[in-house]
């Protein structure tokens, strides 16, 4: 897996210069140490600038974004 994002030119742009890029992560969620055992689960991947989280039940809804150092916090506080 790679640790870079690749842009590409959003199909929204227009032929101008500026235009709108967009990258696509690599999709490789997995449970969270932190997830219980009865189906209620979070899953994380990681991101060349972070983490992103969502839940395993609704993948299809999306997924939440986290800075490095926002989700180094997060945790921090979560197992304090």
């Amino acid at each position: 897996m790679s640790n870079e994002l690749v842009f590409r030119k959003s199909s929204y742009s227009g032929q101008a210069p500026n235009c709108v890029e967009v990258a696509h992560f690599p999709s490789s969620f997995r449970k969270s140490s932190y997830s219980g055992v009865n189906g209620d689960c979070v899953e994380v991947t990681d991101l060349p600038c972070g983490t992103a989280v969502r839940d395993s039940k609704n993948p299809a809804k999306g997924h939440f974004p986290f800075p490095a150092a926002e989700w180094t916090a997060f945790l921090s506080t979560a197992r304090a």
